[in-house]
C-alpha cells in the first residue's frame, strides 16, 4: 500500500495535471466547497420562505425541499448529466455536472440546518426588535439570519462533510475526483484493488475525521460563548 501511494500520489492529489485535467483531492474539495458556497444563497431562501408567514412563499418552499430530499443523489445526477445539454444545447463536462446537482441537492439540506438554527433561537430576540419598531423582514434578516448562522457553524462543516462524500459519486460521469483518480490507478495496477481502494478509504476517512474534529471544536467554543452546554452536531 505504501508502494502504490508512493508511486501515485500525485494522480491521488491533482489527477494528470498539469499533464491533463486537474483531479484528485484537490478537485474533490474544490467541488465541495464550490457547491456549498453556491448553494448558500439558495438554501437561505428556502429557509426564510419556509418560516414566511406567507402561503404563497411557505407551499412552494416546504415542497422542493421535501421533494428534493426524498430523492437520491445520483438521480439529479443523471437527470443533470442528460438534460442539460438539451436545455443550452451543448456537451456539459462531469465535474460542471456534478457542481450543478450538488448545488440543488445541498440546497434543500442546508436550508433545514438553517431553519433550525432560526427555530432554535429564543423568541425574544424576535420581540426584542419588535418593540424598537422593526418589521418582519428586518428582523429576520438583521437580528435573527446572522445569530443562526453563527450557532449552525457546527452542522455546516458536518455538512460540508457531506458535501466530501457525495462527490465520490461524480465517478459515475468521469467527473476527475478522488474516486476517479483511484479508479485509474486501480486500472493501471489491476492485480491490487484491495490497497488502491484502502487508500481511497482512508484519505476520506482522515479527511472527514479532521473536519468533524473541527466542527466539534467550533461546537464547543460557540457554547463556551453562550455559557451553555455543548451540544450535538448531526451530520445530515
Amino acid at each position: 500500500m505504501l508502494e502504490i501511494l508512493q508511486n501515485n500520489w500525485l494522480l491521488f492529489l491533482v489527477g494528470q495535471y498539469p499533464h491533463g485535467p486537474i483531479g484528485g483531492l484537490v478537485m474533490t474539495l474544490f467541488m465541495a466547497a464550490l457547491s456549498l458556497a453556491l448553494c448558500f444563497p439558495f438554501a437561505i431562501g428556502l429557509a426564510l420562505a419556509r418560516l414566511s408567514p406567507y402561503r404563497w412563499l411557505r407551499l412552494p418552499a416546504t415542497a422542493i425541499v421535501h421533494t428534493v430530499r426524498g430523492l437520491p443523489l445520483i438521480m439529479f445526477i443523471f437527470w443533470t448529466y442528460f438534460f442539460s445539454p438539451l436545455i443550452i444545447g451543448r456537451a456539459v463536462g462531469g465535474v460542471e455536472t456534478l457542481v450543478i446537482a450538488l448545488v440543488v441537492y445541498e440546497a434543500a439540506y442546508l436550508s433545514e440546518i438553517i431553519r433550525a438554527g432560526i427555530e432554535g433561537l429564543p423568541r425574544g430576540q424576535t420581540e426584542a426588535a419588535t418593540s424598537l419598531g422593526l418589521r418582519y423582514w428586518p428582523t429576520t434578516i438583521k437580528v435573527v439570519l446572522p445569530q443562526a448562522l453563527h450557532n449552525m457553524l457546527p452542522s455546516m462543516v458536518s455538512q460540508f462533510v457531506s458535501t466530501i462524500k457525495e462527490t465520490s459519486l461524480g465517478y459515475v460521469i468521469s467527473a476527475h475526483e478522488l474516486t476517479f483518480a483511484a479508479a485509474q490507478v486501480n486500472n493501471v495496477l489491476l492485480t491490487q484493488p484491495f490497497e488502491v481502494y484502502g487508500i481511497l478509504a482512508l484519505t476520506y476517512f482522515a479527511l472527514c475525521f479532521a473536519l468533524t474534529s473541527l466542527a466539534r471544536l467550533i461546537e464547543r467554543r460557540i457554547s463556551a460563548s453562550r455559557g451553555g452546554a455543548p451540544g450535538i452536531v448531526v451530520a445530515a
